[in-house]
């Protein structure tokens, strides 16, 4: 059974969490990037940053996180949705969507009314009523799409 922490919960988890997270989002460059941003992610006060694994059988086969802002120009909109992923062995048994949903009831006990995310995929979002409302830049310059979430009170 698929089971899903945030990581201050699961603290033993850390080290194999942050290597999870940067195979899949990282460059050879940024481990401590990833490294740094989730150490600190244990110990605030503050409800953002937010890491969370999907467990089953004590193996992370999924992530998330809820971030201040996901490396992208419109800093007026937050909380940002990222890194959501499911290993590639385990695909096709609604865990992303289990994810997705795991992350609006997240952002909704944080306290906040939407939630963003940017991504260069098309149509998958779109299944789960996201909803495409403009295009901004990532901290590289390109482009990318920016989706909100329905009202989560709506849900």
């Amino acid at each position: 059974m698929v089971e899903v922490y945030e990581l201050k919960e699961k603290p033993e988890y850390f080290e194999r969490a942050v290597q999870f997270f940067w195979n899949q989002w990282g460059t050879e460059k940024n481990f401590t990037f990833y490294h740094d941003c989730m150490l600190h992610s244990l110990h605030t006060n503050s409800d953002l940053p937010s890491f969370y694994i999907a467990l089953e059988n004590e193996s992370i086969i999924g992530t998330y996180a809820i971030l201040r802002n996901d490396l992208i120009s419109r800093q007026d909109l937050f909380p940002w949705l990222a890194c959501l992923y499911v290993s590639p062995e385990q695909r096709g048994r609604k865990i992303g969507s289990h994810l997705l949903k795991h992350a609006l009831q997240e952002t909704e006990k944080k306290g906040h009314s939407k939630l963003y995310l940017c991504t260069d995929l098309n149509g998958y979002y779109e299944k789960y009523g996201w909803i495409h409302m403009t295009n901004a830049f990532i901290f590289t310059g390109d482009e990318s799409k920016v989706y909100e979430s329905p009202p989560l009170s709506s849900r």
